[in-house]
């Protein structure tokens, strides 16, 4: 025991303080103890005064509101509050006075705690420095006439003039599993948050107070205007906010910080005036590489979907501006801005590649009309890129009106012909060479994604081109044109286009032709005025063919497709010529000074005061042409003046007659014609297949050689040159059908002899041929100029009645016999 003592001496001997720090020591254990034993006096008290110390803390609170308040019960909880007592109130309930008519609850909570100032809390008097709210939803409500459940925390004047109080300081305030709503019917405004957790620290100063704020919720709704949608709707923000409040100016500022949105990094700040009516708030927010179909999936509804129609591959920095008063209805001014730069960007119209541009958004692109969707606008500035290969610069491009949209703009390209093939399919138009400028300013309504009822001012200028029009199997070479849009015309000018042998020159134009265009194809009317040196239409025959379908035809194409849209309109549109063409060369066929009104239909061909020179006399023109696939209809009407006949049936291939030909005639023939019948798409006339009647004459006519007459000749006038036979003023009528021509009663005066002819030619077989030949030498009667005379000496003597039919080889014969009665 004795060596017990000793140690404890030399322990207090070791530890010997002076004698100051032993009063310090002995005031803190002092204080300590005097702590403890005043929380244990609290917890008795508390305890023993449970009923006294809710009714205080309830009276506290509602001392600042206009409504009530109630709390089911309550507990201490010294140590998560200390060196503050802590009390957790169960079941509060929070209610303005108006609850009855509205029934919005403005706080509803399983438990709140809250942590008192323990020494004022001795006095009777409840001081609350933090609160903590879990298991709970906050609804503030507003009606459509402006009142707010809020307004419970607003305290009226007392009697005498001086203010009420308010709801107690806060120094500390935490929300876990809290549902926050913001209803605001007047303005049309929703804000709807599931809080996960929410702490933060304030910090009250000399002119406002400074919070330290973090916060995990996912928003449900943050809705500027219902009827338009929710913001970041579904979409967890996560982060840190700065926020400060400078009572003089009413205004809560929120410091730039990081912020998760959506699981996207954020620069968040914003600013919002407390004071007065107004509640007028600006938020910007600001990423530096997000994905544009995030971005927009950010935005609401009505803006979102506007957005989409375009979609850019790689990531781009993008701000956003809103400002607004929470107090207004619809929406707040809206203001992105987006650098976009060596990117993809997919529109309605197709991919364009290496893109770049600065973009803007706004809700308010004219400022006295509102935000709203009718004043929203894209608008796109310094836009580089290619389409298909193609070079594209627009300096500016505006998508303006978003409930009906349109498009304006400039466009701008300069790129070679052969870039066309991604573009246009190869089965249409095939480009090998040749350069084109083009320099456009235009304006679209856009309906379904797609341009429509565009304007369209400038010029585009295609040089050195070679095509192909696969369709009708057609080459051109070394074509220039000049393309210059108007208003709403288009004309063509400076076209020079080469094929084969041909040279043809070319202008036009086309009335209200971008309308056309997109809505009705077929009502298109091409003015066209065609001059040509030479032409040979030969190498213009694809022209007499219907189209063949292209591949991107065959099938149906998806929206925008552009050469669906060309081959629809070259399938559908008209096109109305004037043409002149000093030589015209087809096949066998040559003429001079050929004038023609042309007009080409989907379906057709249509020709009118068609004039030429040919053989040394003039042919007129009137016709129709019908095309039906290989095989095309065609009805003519012509007249024919003068025409060297040897030269007219060498050109025309005997017109399709094996027995007379070219060789065998002579003269200068006048005659006109109403035929149908049918060409082949390669220009051959199909044999047998004419219809019509046509009446002739013949000046200083010759027959020469002529088969079935040197048959006659052998077996009647063996001593007469039937092989040249000289005609006086021919004339005669042919009904044509098919391979069969009804010669009408026709006289023949010849130098040889004379004739009288009626029957029925065959290109097959059934010709029937009734010949009356005087056998009257004509050269005894060579020296009468009486006519009635002549006429009364011509079936004098002997008359041979013959008739030529064909054998069962095909070959007409000659037999004696007359026409029977």
């Amino acid at each position: 025991m004795k060596e017990k003592y000793t140690r404890f001496k030399k322990f207090v001997k070791a530890i010997a303080m002076p004698r100051w720090a032993r009063w310090v020591f002995r005031g803190v254990l002092v204080t300590f103890l005097f702590m403890i034993v005043s929380y244990v006096s609290l917890a008795w008290y508390i305890n023993t005064h449970k009923e006294e110390v809710l009714a205080s803390v309830t009276a506290e609170l509602n001392e600042g509101l206009t409504g009530t308040l109630e709390i089911g019960d309550m507990d201490p909880t010294f140590l998560s509050g200390f060196p503050r007592v802590s009390l957790r109130l169960e079941k509060v309930v929070l209610k303005d006075s108006l609850y009855a008519r509205h029934g919005k609850t403005l706080l509803k909570a399983e438990s709140l705690n809250i942590a008192v100032n323990a020494l004022a809390l001795m006095r009777g008097t409840i001081e609350i420095k933090k609160v903590s709210i879990e298991n709970a939803a906050i609804n503030m409500y507003t009606d459509s006439l402006g009142y707010s459940n809020a307004s419970v925390f607003k305290k009226g004047k007392k009697a005498g003039g001086e203010g009420g109080g308010s709801f107690p300081e806060l120094r500390k305030l935490d929300l876990e599993d809290v549902t926050f709503v913001i209803d605001n019917q007047k303005s049309g405004k929703l804000y709807n948050f599931a809080i996960d957790d929410l702490s933060g620290g304030i910090e009250y100063t000399d002119g406002g107070w400074d919070a330290d704020i973090r916060l995990n919720t996912v928003v449900h709704s943050m809705a500027f205007s219902t009827r338009k949608g929710s913001f970041i709707k579904n979409k967890r923000v996560e982060g840190k906010f700065d926020i400060s409040y400078e009572e003089t100016d009413s205004l809560i500022v929120i410091k730039k910080n990081p912020l998760e949105i959506g699981g996207e990094d954020f620069s968040v700040a914003a600013r919002f005036k407390t004071g007065g009516t107004a509640a007028k708030f600006a938020i910007n927010i600001e990423n530096k590489s997000i994905l544009w179909r995030n971005a927009a999936n950010l935005l609401s509804p009505n803006i979102t979907g506007k957005l989409l129609m375009f979609d850019l591959k790689k990531p781009i920095g993008v701000k956003c501006d809103i400002i607004g008063d929470f107090n207004e209805k619809g929406d707040p001014l809206i203001r992105v801005n987006a650098e976009v730069e060596d990117n993809t960007l997919d529109t309605p119209g197709g991919t364009l590649g290496n893109c770049s541009f600065f973009g803007v958004f706004s809700n308010n692109h004219v400022k006295e009309k509102g935000f709203n969707d009718a004043n929203s606008a894209i608008k796109l500035f310094g836009f580089k890129g290619d389409y298909s290969g193609i070079p594209i610069a627009m300096k500016k491009v505006f998508i303006l009106d978003l409930e009906k949209p349109l498009a304006v703009g400039d466009f701008s390209s300069n790129f070679k012909m052969e870039k066309l093939s991604g573009i246009i399919d190869t089965d249409l138009l095939k480009f090998s060479k040749g350069t084109a400028n083009v320099k456009l300013n235009f304006s679209a309504d856009i309906v379904d994604f797609k341009l429509s009822k565009p304007l369209v001012k400038g010029v585009v200028s295609i040089e050195g081109a070679n095509v192909s029009y696969v369709p009708r199997k057609l080459d051109f070479k070394d074509i220039s044109v000049a393309l210059n849009f108007t208003k709403d015309d288009l004309f063509i000018s400076r076209i020079i286009l080469k094929s084969g042998k041909s040279i043809v020159n070319m202008d036009g134009s086309i009335k209200n032709f971008l309308n056309l265009y997109y809505t009705d194809p077929a009502k298109i009317v091409l003015t066209w005025n065609i001059y040509s040196p030479q032409l040979h239409l030969g190498e213009f025959m694809g022209f007499l063919g219907s189209r063949q379908r292209t591949r991107a035809a065959a099938v149906k194409a998806s929206k925008g497709n552009v050469t669906e849209d060309l081959n629809l309109l070259f399938e559908k549109s008209n096109v109305d010529m004037k043409l002149r063409v000093d030589k015209l060369y087809y096949n066998r066929f040559f003429a001079t000074d050929a004038k023609a009104d042309v007009l080409l239909t989907d379906n057709g061909v249509v020709v009118k005061n068609a004039g030429l020179k040919h053989a040394g006399g003039s042919l007129i023109i009137n016709g129709t042409m019908l095309q039906q696939g290989k095989i095309n209809k065609y009805s003519l009407d012509a007249v024919i003046n003068d025409v060297d006949i040897n030269k007219f049936f060498y050109a025309f291939d005997n017109f399709g007659m094996e027995t007379l030909k070219s060789n065998n005639l002579k003269g200068l023939m006048t005659s006109k014609a109403s035929i149908t019948g049918s060409i082949t798409d390669s220009g051959m006339m199909v044999p047998k297949s004419m219809y019509g009647n046509v009446t002739f004459g013949l000046k200083k006519g010759m027959l020469l050689d002529f088969d079935p007459v040197k048959n006659v000749g052998k077996f009647a006038f063996p001593f007469r040159d039937m092989k040249n036979i000289e005609f006086y003023n021919l004339n005669g009528k042919l009904d044509v059908k098919g391979e069969k021509v009804t010669i009408h009663p026709m006289k023949i005066n010849s130098s040889v002899l004379n004739m009288d002819v009626e029957g029925v030619y065959s290109f097959g077989r059934g010709t029937e041929i009734y010949v009356d030949v005087p056998l009257r030498n004509p050269k005894k009667d060579k020296d009468i100029t009486d006519k009635k005379e002549l006429a009364e000496r011509r079936n004098r003597g002997i008359v041979l009645h013959l008739k030529a039919v064909d054998d069962g080889d095909g070959k007409v014969k000659v037999r004696l016999g007359g026409k029977k009665e």
